[in-house]
């Protein structure tokens, strides 16, 4: 138990999710990607203020988690195994959409973040 927080720089962790939950409130902004998102993934972007506050508490644990094992993997020299964990999560997560019937654009969207996000955190670790 002690290997997942041992080293680990916690304010790099917490920066790195924030900042990811940041870029991910820009990027799916009907100004970025948002509108043809949101279309293609059946979500009714036309009343901002009702966005559901579970998600995004939902989302940010998610980050925090990722953020988390980014920084264990960076304490470790294992910065490779994030990078193919986050890469076959992002095939698993493609493939369902597929099966939700999800657009194209939708998924690549997802994926993206999910890439940009990785690249944050792993900048994160590096600066904190």
């Amino acid at each position: 138990m002690q290997e997942i927080f041992a080293g680990v720089s916690w304010i790099g962790v917490i920066i790195g999710a924030i900042v990811a939950l940041l870029v991910a409130w820009l990027w799916y902004s009907p100004k970025v990607f948002g509108a043809k998102w949101a279309e293609g993934s059946g979500v009714d972007l036309s009343d901002a203020r009702s966005m559901p506050v579970s998600p995004l508490i939902i989302q940010f644990i998610g980050l925090f988690l990722m953020s988390w094992f980014v920084g264990v993997t960076a304490v470790n020299n294992a910065l490779l195994t994030v990078i193919l964990a986050t890469a076959a999560f992002c095939v698993m997560y493609y493939a369902n959409g597929m099966f939700g019937r999800r657009s194209a654009y939708a998924r690549g969207v997802d994926v993206g973040y999910w890439i940009v996000s990785l690249a944050i955190m792993i900048v994160a670790q590096g600066i904190f």
